[in-house]
């Protein structure tokens, strides 16, 4: 289990005063398929990133399993089992997707187990596994290639920043395919940062965080209504005021 406490984390601007990002973030995740979700600017990436380890809270307490990862960096959290795949994932000039897979299983693995983690999320392998991850990719193909890269870790915690950023229509809808095959054979905790109806209609659980705080949080069935009536009354005001 993730639990953070009193999580707080404050940046300076340009003009050299200091801005509050997050406000004393409580949050438990136990196993299961998690989406944090709320308006832009709202804190959720930056909550991510401070999970993962990219950058360090201001104050407060990150436990995993109930030990103090606080102080731990990236890669000590990674060793923790804590995977993080950012919104535009990482081009590896002359490293293949092979080269790439075996690098995350922590270990040199056979063609046909690289293969096979391909295969689960939607793509050829023979058409994949000696291709550079590299410029030749689209948005979508990286995407699913560093979730393979995911699933190759095995980890307690795997994290994804706002996956459907950059990606087609065709390339999101095979997406939502890979995350619910993950979610049906994936142990630990999946955390999506996301704000998609159709991601946030296969969580276990939603969290809603903004204004850097933690506004409400339950199962999907008790969050959604709400979120989507908030939606809804958005876009009306919108309309009407293009309309005037």
């Amino acid at each position: 289990m993730l639990e953070l406490k009193n999580i707080c984390f404050s940046a300076e601007t340009e003009d050299g005063t200091e801005k509050q990002i997050l406000k004393d973030v409580n949050l438990k995740i136990d196993d299961g398929f998690v989406v944090i979700t709320g308006p832009n600017g709202g804190g959720k990436s930056t909550l991510a990133k401070i999970i993962a380890g990219i950058i360090t809270p201001t104050s407060g307490q990150i436990l995993l399993d109930g030990k103090d990862i606080t102080n731990l960096s990236i890669t000590e959290r990674a060793n923790q089992g804590i995977s993080f795949a950012f919104q535009q994932p990482v081009r590896f000039k002359g490293i293949t997707v092979y080269d790439l897979i075996s690098l995350a299983a922590g270990e040199e693995i056979d063609i046909t187990k690289a293969c096979g983690y391909l295969s689960q999320v939607g793509l050829c392998a023979r058409d994949y596994i000696n291709r550079e991850v590299n410029a030749s990719l689209s948005g979508g193909e990286l995407k699913r290639i560093e979730i393979a890269t995911v699933l190759a870790r095995s980890t307690k915690v795997s994290i994804f920043d706002e996956p459907e950023a950059g990606i087609d229509l065709w390339s999101f809808n095979s997406l939502i395919k890979v995350f619910e095959k993950m979610h049906n054979t994936l142990g630990g905790s999946i955390i999506i940062i996301s704000h998609q109806e159709r991601i946030l209609n296969i969580a276990d659980k939603v969290v809603v965080i903004a204004n850097g705080s933690v506004k409400d949080e339950g199962k999907k069935d008790e969050i959604l209504p709400s979120l989507l009536h908030a939606a809804d009354a958005a876009c009306k005001v919108l309309t009407d005021a293009l309309e005037v």
